[in-house]
């Protein structure tokens, strides 16, 4: 990577960050230690350090890799889910709406 500001590289890193955080909130403190886990492994896909292996995993297995499109598409489905039924949705954390 040369030395310029990369916009998507520091979205993927903040967005990879925040659903690592909740996935661990979900699975310490939220009644669905299974959906911590699935939060966890899907941050994955938007660290570097991880992708490459990901993509590689995927390719390898189902023939097509994880583009652009894709991590967006996965990204509001994230969101989605976490608002819906996570720990968040579920009032363990009334402190971080106000």
């Amino acid at each position: 990577m040369d030395n310029k500001f990369n916009f998507w590289f520091v979205v993927n890193w903040l967005f990879g960050i925040l659903v690592f955080i909740d996935g661990l909130l979900n699975l310490f403190r939220g009644n669905d230690f299974g959906f911590g886990v699935f939060l966890i492994i899907l941050s994955l896909v938007y660290f570097p350090f991880a992708y490459n292996y990901i993509n590689s995993l995927v390719h390898e297995k189902f023939n097509f890799s994880i583009n652009y499109l894709m991590k967006i598409t996965l990204g509001i489905f994230i969101i989605w889910a976490t608002l819906a039924v996570g720990a968040l949705a579920e009032g363990y954390y009334p402190g971080l709406w106000y």
